[in-house]
């Protein structure tokens, strides 16, 4: 069964890098038309959108702050009007660990930034979609998670971990929520991503190298393997799925 969203429109949110960049690319490549969302990095959101158009598909570019309900309505409006509808597919992917910061140093305002970016964004993005899923009479959520929510992350994390299992506890009350509605929500839980700005930013090389060592599947992932889980979760062949959670993390969190 081939998958095609020819038709669908999707948004992803952060997806001018990493895992969000291969998230919009593959929803394109099965036919989706794209909204590709970024806050600072608008050059290369609309590098992705250009590799999405030279491809022949169809794509449009976004800044919002995902964490302002005010500049998310105005990016849901804007999607109406130049790609022609509402949202059917939600990949709710802008999250941030923000910095490493133990509990003992932390601050209110450290504290805010990391559940608005993680757990705020996801409610309020989903709460700005759901009345144009419905309208149509389904929709498909998918919230990004964090082996973290599982293990509570690494040293200075606790927080990230926290705002991240927040996200799978509020996807499965969404799901059960709006499910009479046709919409289905699930989380994909990364694991050890390479490639992106995360692991780039806050994994020094010898805890990367140690951290592989001890994945059974003996690599880090890639981008395209959690955009993988994505595109299922999107699909009619998830169509009888809600309120889980896919970990993609080659064997080294197992459930």
């Amino acid at each position: 069964m081939a998958i095609d969203f020819t038709g669908r429109i999707a948004l992803v949110t952060g997806s001018s890098g990493g895992i969000g960049r291969a998230c919009a690319l593959m929803l394109a490549k099965a036919g989706a038309k794209v909204a590709v969302n970024g806050l600072t990095s608008m050059v290369q959101a609309e590098e992705v959108a250009e590799e999405i158009r030279r491809a022949g598909g169809e794509a449009a570019v976004f800044q919002a702050d995902v964490t302002k309900p005010d500049q998310i309505e105005a990016m849901i409006e804007g999607i109406r009007e130049r790609l022609g509808g509402s949202v059917d597919i939600l990949v709710n992917n802008a999250g941030h660990l923000i910095k490493r910061v133990p509990n003992a140093e932390m601050t209110e305002e450290h504290y805010t930034r990391v559940m608005d970016v993680n757990l705020k964004s996801t409610a309020f993005v989903t709460k700005a979609v759901l009345a144009g899923m419905k309208a149509k009479g389904g929709g498909r959520i998918i919230n990004m998670t964090s082996v973290a929510a599982h293990n509570g992350g690494g040293a200075g994390a606790a927080l990230y971990a926290a705002g991240k299992a927040a996200v799978i506890a509020y996807s499965k009350g969404l799901a059960k929520e709006v499910a009479g509605d046709g919409i289905t929500v699930n989380c994909v839980s990364p694991g050890f991503i390479g490639n992106t700005a995360f692991h780039s930013t806050f994994t020094p090389d010898a805890a990367r190298q140690a951290t592989i060592n001890g994945i059974p599947l003996g690599r880090e992932g890639h981008p395209d393997d959690v955009a993988g889980a994505v595109v299922y979760l999107a699909s009619d062949l998830a169509s009888y799925l809600t309120g889980e959670t896919i970990e993609v993390n080659g064997g080294m969190f197992m459930r």
